[in-house]
């Protein structure tokens, strides 16, 4: 199945799910769990649509370029009156 197929099918799911809640808000009465369900079926379902939209939108992934480190070893002077961490400047005590 594709990604398309994948979301219609969910959303489909969650369109009978709806019903479903729908019937059972008819019987059970409009009580804080009842509107908590239909709020987070609502929920998943605007969820499902900008899943949709953003599939539509998006480009396939690409892979990142690779970038190539050296394995030689970097010059000494780059660490010239830098402070060891933790320890503070070279040729002071530590606290």
């Amino acid at each position: 199945m594709s990604v398309h197929d994948d979301l219609a099918s969910a959303q489909r799911a969650l369109e009978d799910l709806l019903r479903s809640v729908g019937r059972l808000e008819h019987r059970l009465g409009n009580g804080p769990e009842m509107r908590r369900v239909r709020i987070d079926a609502q929920h998943l379902r605007d969820s499902v649509a900008l899943l949709r939209e953003a599939s539509r939108n998006s480009t396939p992934a690409q892979r990142p370029t690779l970038v190539t480190l050296s394995d030689t070893p970097y010059d000494i002077s780059l660490w010239t009156d830098s402070d060891d961490e933790g320890l503070g400047a070279r040729n002071r005590h530590a606290p």
